[in-house]
């Protein structure tokens, strides 16, 4: 009698989670017998986006979409709850694989646990100690209830263990993202992505905002911009815009303001391979996005996070990554010292393009 397959259920829906995502579903393709689907919860409704992240990281098109689109944490919550229940429980999975820590994260890993089938969260562990972050109480959560922790780096296991979480639970497995990174790496270099923007390698500062701590305050986010006027007048600044962010600037009348940096080179959102080659050759990059913290230390390109924490702080003591808030001042302070005295590049224990690897052959082995 044959054995019976293994089925997984992947769960997927804002685009740092498409990174994700992209190296397990692979490694789920080679295994003989698995039966896999992949869920999109349609969190990030850009059709154009989503599907160019899709298009270029070759992830296969989802099984379902629960096109949830926007709303508030509790309704988009709510909404994919009931949406992702129905598909639960006609597949019947084995095992529900959920990345991040968005809000699909949560509520996919809820009502999975709550129909009895096992979860296993991808990028366990990490905690900025902020529960200002919503992300933050969507990680909390997650790896509370979830039957199988991935961590990324030791801070992540560490965290775990404090809060309970026995050994069998918690694998060190490395870092997916990377694995994305690595893979696509030569294809991003095929851009012609600083032709189109106007920069030469190693001669921009590529910078990206959109949490609300930092776009939905008037001042903070005038801050932060006096900031890159500042860095433009010694080299030119590529923004790609994301919406929240374009809409805050709108609001609060900063249009004309930005339109007249010189140096400032607002631009629309890119997909992976556009963006991965910009931040590859940038000078600097200036960020409070998490994942961009991970990339750069890959890539040995310094990085000033516009954050008070990081729940990544292994990118902090490689000397590659920078703590700065939104202050002005601070900003710029580190900037100069970065310029002055750039970080050497540096190679993280098992962030060696296996991670996805790792993660399918353990959930095999817990059968």
């Amino acid at each position: 009698m044959s054995a019976k397959p293994t089925k997984f259920l992947c769960v997927c829906g804002a685009r740092p989670n498409f990174m994700k995502i992209a190296p397990i579903m692979d490694a789920l393709a080679r295994v003989d017998g698995a039966e896999t689907r992949l869920i999109h919860t349609g969190q990030h409704y850009d059709e154009r986006m989503s599907r160019l992240f899709f298009d270029e990281l070759g992830i296969p098109k989802p099984h379902i979409n629960l096109d949830v689109g926007s709303g508030s944490h509790a309704s988009q919550t709510a909404e994919i709850m009931k949406r992702f229940e129905a598909v639960c429980t006609e597949f019947e999975p084995d095992w529900v694989i959920v990345v991040g820590d968005v809000n699909g994260t949560m509520a996919a890993a809820i009502t999975a646990v709550k129909l009895g089938r096992k979860v296993a969260h991808v990028e366990a562990g990490l905690r900025s100690f902020d529960r200002t972050m919503p992300e933050e109480v969507n990680r909390i959560l997650t790896d509370s209830i979830s039957d199988v922790l991935f961590a990324t780096e030791p801070s992540g296991v560490e965290n775990l263990q404090r809060e309970g979480m026995t050994n069998g639970k918690v694998h060190l497995v490395g870092n997916v993202m990377v694995d994305t990174l690595l893979r696509h790496k030569s294809a991003a270099a095929a851009s012609t992505i600083l032709t189109t923007v106007g920069v030469s390698a190693k001669a921009y500062a590529l910078a990206t905002l959109h949490r609300p701590s930092n776009v939905d305050n008037r001042e903070t986010l005038v801050s932060i911009l006096d900031a890159l006027d500042v860095i433009a007048a010694d080299m030119p600044v590529v923004l790609p815009v994301h919406p929240r962010t374009k809409e805050k600037i709108d609001a609060f009348g900063l249009a004309a303001r930005v339109d007249a940096s010189a140096g400032l080179r607002m631009i629309e959102p890119l997909g992976y391979l556009d963006f991965l080659k910009l931040m590859d050759n940038a000078a600097i990059v200036l960020t409070d996005s998490g994942g961009i913290q991970e990339e750069t230390t890959v890539l040995g390109v310094p990085c000033l996070t516009l954050r008070e924490n990081t729940e990544r702080p292994i990118t902090i003591t490689q000397g590659t990554n920078r703590l700065t808030g939104s202050s002005t001042n601070r900003i710029l302070e580190a900037y100069s010292e970065m310029r002055r005295d750039p970080p050497a590049a540096c190679v993280v224990d098992m962030w060696d393009g296996r991670a996805a690897e790792r993660i399918v052959q353990t959930l095999l082995n817990c059968r």
